[in-house]
């Protein structure tokens, strides 16, 4: 029983490729020196496709479906084994599968900044990342130059790769978009597609292709992303003076001791220096020229006083001012006479000369 199991195991009668995985991108049928049965039934499921390769020459290539491997339907192999007129005897040939669906799970990142010329901000540094996929539109191609006799050829095989090539047109794309900085979020999707285009038509020779490309993120250097959201608060700010108005009052509301009312004060004070320092400024004027200075000018005349005449016993003396006519022996009888006056007159019939007769003692007796 032993021997017809082992002579049973020597010849193949189907080969397929149940895919277990995720990333196995090609796998070779493990013939392990066994011969396939001529009439084997080959099974192609959809996103497969089956090459046969004798002796490191590739050969026919199978679309999905069930086949049945005879000569007729295996024209270049039967070439290349001589089977001119064909021929029922077990083959021995290599059978490689390689999937043909998208593999999605490729990941693309800027691993050093790209240098652009932004119309707004000028010289900037850009670093950006996203998804991708892949996918085999020749499987001889990528057998030739890709997967080689690898019986297991994954993604990451070949992600390494399409990374470099990726960013190698990256920077180019993004540069010759002209699309300012601030609008790249709004072109990523257009600038995707642009890049799946151009990366297929790049891999056309290794028998590849990107169905999609997708940006996740395009960021610029840290300090240049706080600088635009100063720049963002100064414009939600609006006019200075009314926002610290706005943030005084806040702070009154909220105060509640004196370590908050020197917070305030201090706040206040900021807001009035920020709001000062970014208030336009008046255009500064011509500080005016000092008048020459003027001539010095004579003291004015003292006013004149009035010049008093004295009648002391029938002998006029005088003229006095008004001192000196108190000390020439004035008395309310003597007779007193100035300009303007018609005739002599008493002094206590004066009303100016009041003030010197309370200060003038009477006459002596007997005078």
């Amino acid at each position: 029983m032993a021997f017809f199991d082992r002579i049973r195991g020597e010849f193949i009668d189907i080969v397929e490729w149940l895919d277990d995985s995720r990333d196995t991108m090609v796998w070779r049928f493990p013939r392990h020196d066994n011969e396939i049965k001529m009439g084997a039934k080959l099974v192609v499921r959809e996103s497969q496709t089956a090459v046969f390769v004798n002796e490191g020459r590739i050969a026919d290539v199978f679309p999905p479906g069930t086949h049945t491997l005879q000569t007729r339907n295996l024209p270049i192999l039967s070439t290349l084994k001589g089977w001119k007129y064909g021929f029922d005897s077990p083959f021995k040939a290599e059978v490689y599968f390689v999937s043909t669906r998208q593999f999605t799970d490729f990941k693309w990142g800027t691993q050093n900044p790209i240098m652009l010329r932004d119309p707004e901000f000028g010289p900037v540094r850009l670093r950006a990342f996203g998804a991708y996929s892949a996918r085999v539109t020749d499987a001889g191609k990528l057998l030739r130059e890709l997967a080689g006799t690898d019986g297991q050829f994954r993604t990451d095989e070949v992600e390494g790769y399409l990374r470099q090539m990726i960013v190698s047109r990256l920077a180019g794309a993004l540069g010759a978009s002209g699309v300012p900085v601030l609008d790249l979020a709004a072109n990523q999707h257009s600038m995707g597609l642009q890049l799946a285009e151009t990366l297929t038509a790049d891999l056309v020779e290794v028998g590849l292709a990107i169905p999609t490309f997708s940006f996740e993120n395009i960021s610029l250097p840290p300090e240049v992303e706080q600088a635009l959201d100063k720049r963002t608060q100064m414009g939600l700010v609006g006019d200075l003076g009314q926002y610290t108005r706005f943030q005084a009052a806040n702070a009154l509301d909220n105060a509640g001791g004196a370590g908050e009312g020197m917070g305030l004060g201090l706040g206040i004070a900021a807001g009035q220096q920020m709001a000062a320092a970014l208030s336009p400024q008046p255009t500064p004027q011509p500080a005016p020229q000092a008048a020459p200075p003027a001539a010095p000018q004579e003291p004015p005349p003292l006013p004149r006083q009035d010049q008093w005449y004295l009648g002391v016993g029938g002998e006029r003396r005088g003229p006095f001012d008004g001192p000196g006519l108190a000390a020439a022996g004035l008395t309310p009888d003597a007779l007193v006479w100035k300009a303007g006056m018609g005739q002599w007159t008493a002094a206590k019939d004066v009303p100016e000369l009041a003030a010197l007769l309370h200060n003038t003692p009477p006459p002596l007796p007997g005078a």
